[in-house]
């Protein structure tokens, strides 16, 4: 099949092509690399900054669509999969539907469906980004959010693209529930794919200090949890500084984390969520423990019984600082934990897996729909 995948989150739709090509079929990516990330791309299309720079991008991106007709199927990584105001993707929306057979919606991040369900009262979930229970978290980048996907053009965009597409393909629990209710009849959940790592996993031995590493992105830092995790991890190494130490990383290349992240034992990731993101996977293909959300709903919507690899935490400073200190104190844990990290990403996250998954469910709808 002849397939094209628009946008880039975290490396998703490189790492599904790759996994497309690797079973016999044609896929172009086109994105701007996530951003400062920079992952690689078959065309690109970047926005400079300014007014100048917009109208640039908007005019590279009309000339570069007469190259994107004529797919089997298109996916789109968000509705708002290009750099532009929702008004003006709505057209480009409608001419990629045009001229190509079948188009899917990625739900990978934030929308307009996952802004309404996680601020919902009551709430959908024990906790997420929004609310911790019944209490709304406050702050400015909850704030804009809201401010964003609710009754805006983008909101409308989802709307109007998660009603017309032909599926939708949910890439965590929390996002599979955000569509469920209004969607169920053409919504899928298939798990994210991660590139496997081809050198020798570095398994803890016992014989040295146990590395924690956490990566920060400044503007994300209150969204993601890492200052309530940073500070728990600062107050065990302060207690136990003969026994951690922290190895840190903010706002890096994608190559560069990568290899930060090699150096390390346990890498702490987020504290919001049920599921473990892109960040999570590619450090437990390389069998390092991840501290972060790892509910029971994530292991069951995948089907999985037994492996329980990850450290999960609730958003509070001394559930986390608890559970912390309890992997330390016990790091004779730690070996079989990491191995246990590499099985699950072979058991449900590899490239050609997931890629088989998304072609099962691309083929099958639809045909109802064009």
């Amino acid at each position: 099949m002849k397939i094209l995948l628009i946008g880039e989150y975290s490396n998703v739709h490189w790492t599904l092509a790759e996994g497309l090509r690797s079973l016999g079929h044609k896929v172009c990516v086109v994105s701007n690399g996530d951003f400062w990330k920079n992952y690689q791309r078959d065309i690109s299309l970047v926005r400079s900054e300014g007014k100048l720079g917009g109208l640039l991008y908007l005019l590279k991106t009309w000339s570069t669509l007469p190259l994107l007709h004529g797919y089997d199927i298109v996916q789109i990584i968000n509705p708002m999969f290009l750099e532009l105001k929702a008004e003006r993707i709505l057209p480009i929306y409608k001419y990629l539907r045009r001229n190509n057979k079948k188009m899917f919606l990625g739900a990978y991040g934030i929308d307009a469906y996952w802004v309404e369900c996680a601020a919902a009262m009551p709430p959908a979930f024990r906790y997420s980004d929004f609310n911790i229970g019944n209490t709304p978290i406050t702050n400015s980048y909850i704030d804009e959010q809201k401010a964003d996907w609710q009754g805006t053009p983008k909101a409308t965009l989802n709307r109007i693209i998660a009603d017309d597409c032909h599926g939708i393909i949910a890439g965590m629990y929390e996002y599979h529930t955000a569509y469920a209710g209004k969607h169920i009849d053409k919504l899928t959940y298939i798990p994210f794919p991660i590139a496997t790592e081809t050198a020798e996993p570095q398994i803890y031995d016992g014989n040295r200090k146990v590395r924690f590493f956490i990566g920060i992105q400044k503007s994300r830092s209150i969204y993601k949890g890492t200052d309530i995790m940073l500070r728990a991890l600062e107050r065990l190494h302060s207690r136990y500084p003969d026994k951690c130490e922290i190895l840190r990383a903010e706002n890096v290349p994608y190559r560069q984390y990568s290899k930060m992240v090699d150096d390390c034992d346990i890498l702490l990731d987020q504290i919001y969520g049920y599921s473990p993101g892109m960040n999570a996977l590619l450090a437990m293909t390389k069998g390092k423990i991840v501290v972060g959300g790892a509910e029971e709903e994530c292991y069951d919507i995948l089907g999985e019984k037994e492996l329980r690899p990850m450290i999960n935490v609730l958003p509070d400073e001394e559930d986390i600082y608890n559970k912390l200190q309890d992997i330390l104190l016990h790091k004779e844990r730690i070996a079989q934990m990491q191995l246990d990290s590499i099985e699950y990403i072979k058991r449900h996250h590899t490239p050609q897996k997931v890629a088989q998954q998304y072609m099962d469910f691309w083929s099958k709808n639809g045909l109802s729909n064009k």
